[in-house]
Formats: C-alpha cells, sequence, structure tokens
C-alpha cells in the first residue's frame, strides 16, 4: 500500500532527518506531499563523469578518476551545479532516511526537471537502510542544466508489505557494509561491501 502524509508525519522523527511537515515551493518543491515526501540536493557534493579517450567505467572495479568535482555557482535563484549536455553527474540527498523494515521506498524524478530533459535515476531504499542517498542525475538535453542545490530534487514514495524476514540492515552485517549508513557525500560504485582500489 503506498503510505499518505499522515503516516509519513507519525513517523517523521525517526523516518526523514531534517524533516519539512509541508511543501516549500521554491521553484522545486521540498517536503510532505500528499502521498510522498521530496528530498533536496546537498551543496556539499556534486560529481560529473568526465570523458577519459580509452577508458571504459567498470562498475566493478570503478576508477573515481572518472569523475570530476563539479564548482557550486551562486545566483538570486539559489546555489546550482552545471550538468552539461549529455553527461551524467552524482549527487548526494540532504535528508537522511531510515527505513522500516516493513517499507521500501521508490524515488522518482521531479517534472520540472523532466521537461527540460534532466532524468533522476536514483535506485530504491530497501527495508532496514539508512543513510543519505547518493542522487543520480542524468542530462539527455544538448544543452547544459542548472541543478539547484538546496532545492528539491526528487520524491520518495513509500510502499508498506508485510515486514520482511532479512532487511537491508541484516544483510548488512554479513557483507561488511555496503551502501548502509551513507553520510552526505557522494558514495562510488561497491561490490560486496569493498570499494575497489584505483585502475591505471
Amino acid at each position: 500500500m503506498l503510505k499518505n502524509d499522515k503516516w509519513i508525519k507519525s513517523l517523521a522523527e525517526g523516518l526523514i532527518s531534517p524533516f519539512q511537515p509541508r511543501i516549500i515551493n521554491e521553484g522545486l518543491s521540498y517536503g510532505l506531499g500528499s502521498f510522498g515526501y521530496d528530498i533536496r540536493l546537498s551543496a556539499l557534493d556534486f560529481r560529473i563523469f568526465c570523458h577519459i579517450p580509452g577508458k571504459v567505467v567498470d562498475p566493478l572495479e570503478f576508477n573515481p578518476e572518472h569523475l570530476e568535482s563539479a564548482k557550486l555557482h551562486s545566483s538570486l535563484k539559489g546555489d546550482y551545479f552545471i550538468l552539461p549536455g549529455h553527461t551524467y553527474g552524482l549527487g548526494v540527498a540532504i535528508e537522511r532516511l531510515n527505513v522500516p523494515r516493513n517499507i521500501t521506498v521508490v524515488c522518482l524524478g521531479k517534472s520540472t526537471y523532466a521537461r527540460v530533459g534532466v532524468i533522476v535515476n536514483v535506485t530504491p531504499a530497501e527495508a532496514g537502510w539508512r543513510g543519505n542517498l547518493t542522487l543520480e542525475f542524468s542530462n539527455s538535453s544538448c544543452a547544459d542544466v542548472k541543478i539547484y542545490a538546496n532545492k528539491g530534487a526528487l520524491q520518495l514514495l513509500f510502499l508498506e508489505g508485510e515486514e520482511c524476514d532479512v532487511s537491508y540492515a541484516d544483510r548488512n552485517q554479513w557483507t561488511g557494509g555496503k551502501y548502509q549508513d551513507q553520510t552526505e557525500e557522494v558514495v562510488l560504485p561497491k561490490v560486496g561491501g569493498v570499494k575497489y582500489a584505483t585502475t591505471a
């Protein structure tokens, strides 16, 4: 069952931190909606994939040199990063989640970004997961696009089922970490709880 604003608010303190109990509309809204919660992009860390001729990105042996930190710009409308056309960037959510054992969180992009060709591609937050989500932005247009920090980046939908036997937190004990308890910084691909060393 998709959970509504009353349910989200009832668990607010343990579920989402910091929590905004209503929609704040600053062009890219954030906060509590009717059947979801819009989280914000942090200004602390945003990285863009760069093209290195002759190099191939391997998700099972990721080379951090394929990413470069983006500069934070400021304007009257707010702080922003520039995501060049046909590129991909990684950011991180301001809000920290603590997902109950009977809930899975699905993440959806905002229509304001979708209408300028930006796809927010975030994987689900499973039952028992805790931390700040790493956010993925794909600019499918040929134009550079401003990606605003401290404003709404995507919407979370909370789906309830029967409590699971093995949550993400339980599996985490066996794998030695992986993506549990991420902080407000971009987390790079990991395999089996171990981040691979940088390759030449």
